[in-house]
């Protein structure tokens, strides 16, 4: 096992960070450069509006966005709240960590740009799943990159349409699952020895599997319901939190965003000589962890967009893009700051360090719980709860995004028989040891999904683009997709309007 955890460790470098081994083949990873690329190709098309437009977004959210307005199963808040379910987990805790523990402080940066420019990514794909969604005869709604690119892009790229959803399958089952119940697993066992009471894994693995089995049976409205209500709790107590700690270290604060900015362009390790290295460690880290914890680009939020109860792609996609800024801008920079702001004493190679992330002994949440609890009284307890509600709201989320791609691969009869077999995977993730080695292959895993995704949004940007456009222009929705084409931009004055069933030159859609 420990060779091929060693194997994917070497292939994920070279997907993120363009080595091989010792040696560099390229200056930054492939899957780097297809997410900031994709990310900032949409934000300079769309004239930077998701940041314009992210202040009204939230407002529009908590005046409109609990209530439906459209056919759809759940509403536009537990749509997001579903979104958020699989974005707000352990890469909000561990995630962090890790990445600045692999890439140093400045991981931190390269995650914020991997967030503002995935906001556009998120706007994209989220509106291209409502415009492209399905409703299948049961009654319910399909949707996601597969549907765009089958109902987009046509049957000719069926092909890419069932690489995504098999690079989903992946994601789900290493990221969604097994990581998640990993994580979690370790703050309990953690937590349980400050008691002197010594935890099995398999203990915490069936209490956590027996909760997701409750929750998901009943499908996507059950898992929207307890999202859109364990969510907002969860994130805000969070948050509240990390912030008693920043406060009680407020004077390491700057200090923190020195550190930041100073790795994140090789300030601080060019007095060494080791500014390039640095920088590109940062780059990779802050990158892969930034993609892990708020999925922008990757393809699974707008699987959950895609059930939302609304007839307009554009505000629904406003809405997805919120999901980014909140988990990477808020909570991803809470976490951040507790772990680089709070001193100590952490063990690491016989001697002891100032800081947890520099400890040879610490790796992934346990690097965030010993600075939560260095920085606050009953900090590990916080850890706990905050791991063990982020990653079974992950692992809820998650279990839809694989469903809805079994569905589209084999039916939608597989759904409720495949609800039983994630309940496995929760329960098996919570055994697992070499956690470092998982983490690098989710980076995979990742990788696997994002690509095909990727492409289907560069080959449907004109459709995104000219949507938008229009929208902003006369406040027109798109009709539903089949057969028609509309999305160019309104015609000029007495110019005919092939969109426009009063006009001549109108092709009524095929059904």
């Amino acid at each position: 096992m420990d060779g091929f955890f060693d194997a994917a460790t070497t292939f994920s470098d070279f997907l993120w960070g363009g080595t091989w081994g010792d040696q560099r083949i390229l200056p930054v990873g492939i899957i780097t450069i297809a997410l900031l690329g994709t990310g900032l190709y949409f934000m300079l098309m769309l004239g930077f509006r998701p940041l314009k437009r992210l202040f009204p977004a939230m407002g529009e959210l908590f005046t409109g966005g609990r209530k439906g307005s459209g056919e759809g199963e759940i509403t536009p808040w537990n749509a997001l709240s579903t979104a958020l379910s699989g974005q707000v987990g352990t890469g909000n805790l561990a995630g962090v960590a890790t990445a600045i523990a692999l890439g140093g402080p400045g991981a931190i940066f390269w995650m914020w740009i991997t967030a503002i420019v995935g906001m556009a990514a998120a706007f994209a794909e989220s509106s291209l799943a409502v415009r492209y969604r399905e409703k299948h005869p049961d009654g319910h709604f399909h949707g996601g990159p597969m549907y765009y690119i089958k109902n987009g892009l046509g049957k000719g790229w069926g092909w890419l349409a069932i690489l995504f959803c098999l690079g989903t399958l992946l994601s789900a089952v290493v990221t969604g699952g097994a990581l998640q119940a990993n994580s979690v697993t370790q703050s309990a066992v953690e937590a349980a020895t400050t008691l002197g009471i010594t935890l099995p894994n398999w203990a915490v693995g069936a209490f956590l599997a027996a909760l997701v089995f409750l929750v998901i049976i009943g499908g996507i409205k059950s898992i929207g319901k307890v999202a859109g209500n364990l969510v907002p709790l969860m994130a805000g107590a969070y948050i509240l939190a990390a912030l008693y700690v920043l406060v009680t270290h407020a004077d390491h604060i700057p200090g923190a965003f020195g550190q930041i900015f100073g790795h994140a362009f090789g300030l601080q390790q060019a007095a060494g000589g080791l500014a390039g290295y640095g920088v590109l460690a940062a780059i990779r880290a802050g990158v892969a962890r930034g993609l892990f914890s708020n999925e922008a680009g990757q393809g699974s939020a707008p699987i959950a967009h895609a059930a939302a109860q609304t007839k307009n792609p554009i505000k629904q996609g406003e809405f997805a893009m919120l999901g980014v800024f909140i988990d990477t801008m808020i909570i991803c920079t809470m976490t951040a700051l507790v772990i680089l702001v709070v001193e100590g004493a952490y063990p690491s190679n016989g001697t002891t360090v100032p800081y947890a992330w520099m400890s040879t002994e610490l790796e992934a949440s346990a690097i965030t719980t010993a600075a939560f609890s260095t920085g606050m009284l009953g900090g590990a307890w916080v850890i706990l709860a905050a791991q063990g509600l982020f990653a079974f709201t992950t692992i809820i989320g998650w279990s839809y995004y694989a469903e809805q791609s079994v569905t589209y691969l084999v039916g939608d009869w597989a759904a409720r028989p495949f609800r039983f077999l994630w309940v496995a995977v929760a329960f098996i993730g919570t055994l697992i040891i070499n956690v470092d080695g998982l983490w690098r292959f989710g980076d995979i895993a990742n990788a696997s999904m994002l690509l095909p995704n990727v492409v289907a949004l560069l080959m449907l940007s004109g459709v995104v683009i000219a949507m938008t456009r229009r929208f902003d222009k006369t406040g027109e929705l798109p009709p539903n997709w089949a057969g028609d084409h509309w999305g160019s931009e309104p015609p000029a004055p007495g110019e005919p309007d092939p969109s426009d069933p009063e006009d001549p030159t109108y092709t009524p859609p095929k059904n």
